[in-house]
């Protein structure tokens, strides 16, 4: 018989070993009492060891009931013998209690164990010549220790199998999850990178292409304003080429080293309206605190976006960028006075043809844990406010109060709707 697990394996060999030990003393009883029918004996006991060995030496006693049932029988049969020659074959029927119990099912084997006990208890008497309740204490105990020993095993095998499967299909789980959480974090990744670039990289080719389109206009007839764009579109190629270098880095924005945030917005701000025909001013209100880098690289991106749409698309001549320190977090607002648009009648993003931006700063906001606010109508110029908790950390997506109202006022003294 063949064991599932090293411990039945162990207990099946221990079994071979009880029933060798028992069959050896009742046959060395039988030859040491000098009994007539000693050579019966052990015929018959050679006879139960050569059917006994056949069980684990055969595959399908093991595979099959019936098989495991017809071998079961034999060696019944053989122990019966035994039995009527001598009382020492009781001893045998404890190992069989186990065999039966095992190899049988459920209800049958109970069935085998009760025959064999009542077969061990009327042997016995009838060999003592008398039945007594001592005779059949022993037998009918065993039979009960041998039910109670191996439904017992049975169950704990039961339950060690169901918590295997369970650690397998946790296994499974985890593989699965990890997998889910690898592919999830190479979308964000990308999603990342693609709002970089739309912030950076395209915004600042936007820029030198404007650049260079002025320069172009302003040859043959104005040679020295056609230089000064083109010293401009070349200041921008420098600035762009070290945002491409950053990527590969991966270190914080160039505009933001050695200097606060503050002063990059200021230079921005410098920057887009030296470059282009729009004033842009900067102005900060509260009180100035430190703010983590992932921070102060999200609203330097939101405020490049939002001015690159500005120079774009608006038509605008002034703009305004306010950086306001609140109580419980950091305000950047963004507004011009230009031809302004219908906020509810987007187009879908098409990073192909330009339209990415405010999707991105959404989703840059939102993987801070802080809002955005869109407010423009034809006409009446467009504000963009971004509000971000001051503690916010890359993917703190977690629930925020709603942008608090911008700053009303164009820079040009016209309303502007957020």
């Amino acid at each position: 018989m063949n064991g599932l697990t090293p411990t039945s394996r162990a207990l099946t060999r221990s079994l071979h070993l009880l029933v060798a030990g028992l069959l050896a003393l009742a046959l060395v009883r039988a030859s040491a009492e000098h009994a007539p029918d000693t050579g019966a004996v052990t015929g018959a006991g050679a006879a139960l060891a050569g059917v006994y060995a056949v069980g684990p030496l055969t595959p399908a006693v093991s595979a099959s009931r019936r098989a495991a049932a017809c071998w079961l029988a034999a060696l019944g049969a053989v122990w019966l013998l035994l039995l009527a020659l001598t009382p020492d074959g009781v001893w045998l029927a404890f190992p069989l209690y186990f065999l039966q119990l095992h190899l049988l099912s459920r209800r049958g084997g109970l069935l085998a164990v009760a025959a064999t006990a009542v077969a061990a208890i009327t042997a016995f008497a009838a060999h003592r010549g008398e039945f007594s309740p001592a005779v059949a204490i022993g037998p009918a105990l065993g039979a009960a220790v041998a039910v109670a020993v191996v439904w017992g095993y049975q169950a704990l095998y039961r339950e060690s199998e169901r918590r295997r499967r369970l650690i397998e299909e946790l296994t499974v789980t985890r593989a699965d999850l990890a997998a889910a959480q690898h592919t999830a974090g190479v979308l964000a990744e990308r999603e990342r990178l693609a709002r970089e670039i739309h912030d950076t990289l395209a915004q600042g080719l936007s820029s030198i292409q404007l650049l260079l389109r002025a320069a172009e206009r302003a040859l043959p007839g104005r040679p020295e304003a056609a230089g000064a764009h083109v010293v401009q579109a070349r200041r921008a190629a420098v600035d762009n080429l070290a945002e491409a270098r950053r990527f590969v880095a991966a270190l914080t924005p160039p505009a933001l080293d050695g200097t606060t945030l503050a002063g990059a917005l200021e230079r921005l701000c410098a920057t887009t309206g030296a470059q282009h025909r729009v004033a842009v001013t900067f102005r900060r209100t509260g009180t100035p605190r430190a703010l983590p880098t992932a921070l102060e690289v999200a609203l330097l991106r939101v405020a490049q976006s939002a001015l690159s749409n500005t120079v774009r698309h608006s038509g605008a001549a002034t703009g305004e960028v306010t950086l306001a320190h609140l109580e419980d977090g950091v305000r950047l607002d963004v507004v011009d006075d230009g031809a302004g648009f219908d906020p509810g009648r987007l187009p879908a993003p098409d990073p192909a043809a330009g339209g990415f931006g405010i999707a991105a700063m959404r989703a840059r906001a939102r993987s801070l844990g802080g809002t955005l606010a869109v407010e423009s109508s034809p006409g009446r110029g467009t504000a963009v406010s971004a509000w971000f908790p001051s503690d916010a950390r890359e993917d703190a997506r977690e629930q925020r109060p709603a942008a608090p109202g911008p700053r009303r006022g164009a820079p040009d003294g016209n309303e502007a709707h957020r």
